[in-house]
């Protein structure tokens, strides 16, 4: 995985990577207010990393 948005330090804050599958990664907090279905999960970002992903990816 390839980092391309989120300016944080260490490993526990937003972040956004890229996959060797053509695929986004995005690490964030975990959101329980929304139930997902087994095996994925919700999380939340500040929408300026997502702007910065965006703009990683040339679009």
């Amino acid at each position: 995985m390839v980092q391309i948005a989120g300016d944080c330090k260490g490993d526990d804050c937003p972040k956004v990577f890229t996959t060797g599958k053509d695929s986004i990664v995005v690490q964030g907090d975990l959101v329980t207010s929304v139930r997902s279905p087994e095996g994925e999960a919700l999380v939340e970002i500040p929408r300026t990393v997502w702007e910065e992903a965006v703009r990683a990816l040339g679009r």
